[in-house]
């Protein structure tokens, strides 16, 4: 199959699952509390940034936005490549016009979607309910959108990468999702990295969250708030950089992966993995 037709594929999937998310009230209320979490956790806070007069509500919600697209990129995708490959989905999906890459693909436009709601959540959210504020220029709202567009699709590649490769769903908790929120917490989401010991400092540098956050920052907050930074300022070379390189560094594992995970998936191997699912423990 072409690739156009192969595109076609993964739109028309993505479009079918976001219709299904738009049906149900369970999906709305999973995809939207994350959001409304970080909204209220900016209501009740009412100090500034630390030497600034900028709002720290301003710093939460930029955090929750760098925090649901790691959140929702990975561990979304994680929990979805596993279960679908545990209940045979998957192997279905070798049969499909498209095949693997239109199945992923449409669960990247899902993860994007809901990405994209819950952004507009906390935007929009933040500025009516607890003074965040929107980006005030051109310049912002472009900075916003490479920053989060290069976080979804390193989070994505990422979130697939870890899904072809874990045993099953119900490991997704302890291998991706406690790891993540331990990243989350030293990234600078609710106080900023300056105040956290140097080790912490260095090692949220390593990853993205920390500096979607940062960038995040640069395009609601005003020029004055960067004094606040570890740098001392936004830091958008260093910030595209660190994203693309996770991206380059998702986007060659998670096809790998991907393939290898299909040619080992077979009617056998489904049928197996269900026998010891069914099968009671011995006493």
């Amino acid at each position: 199959m072409n690739a156009s037709r192969t595109l076609r594929a993964g739109l028309h999937r993505g479009g079918l699952e976001v219709r299904h998310i738009l049906r149900s009230k369970r999906e709305w209320f999973s995809h939207l509390s994350l959001p409304a979490i970080f909204l209220v956790f900016a209501g009740f806070t009412d100090h500034p940034v630390p030497g600034t007069t900028v709002p720290a509500a301003q710093l939460v919600i930029a955090g929750g936005l760098a925090s649901l697209v790691s959140l929702t990129g990975i561990t979304t995708l994680a929990q979805i490549l596993a279960s679908e490959r545990e209940d045979g989905t998957l192997l279905r999906m070798r049969g499909t016009p498209g095949g693997m890459p239109a199945y992923l693909l449409g669960k990247v436009c899902v993860v994007a979607f809901v990405v994209g709601v819950g952004a507009a959540v906390l935007l929009v959210g933040g500025a009516l309910f607890v003074g965040s504020a929107l980006p005030g220029s051109v310049r912002q709202w472009a900075t916003l959108l490479w920053v989060l567009g290069l976080g979804l699709v390193g989070a994505s590649a990422l979130g697939a990468a870890v899904g072809a490769v874990l045993p099953n769903p119900r490991e997704a908790l302890a291998v991706v999702m406690i790891p993540l929120y331990g990243l989350v917490a030293v990234s600078g989401v609710f106080f900023p990295t300056t105040v956290m010991p140097r080790l912490l400092q260095r090692t949220a540098d390593l990853f993205p969250i920390k500096w979607m956050a940062q960038g995040v920052r640069s395009a609601i907050m005003p020029d004055g708030a960067a004094v606040a930074e570890a740098a001392g300022g936004w830091q958008h070379l260093e910030t595209f950089g660190v994203l693309a390189a996770w991206c380059v560094l998702g986007l060659l594992l998670a096809p790998r992966l991907l393939f290898r995970m299909a040619r080992k998936e077979s009617g056998s191997r489904l049928s197996e993995r269900r026998l010891r699912s069914t099968v009671a423990p011995a006493r």
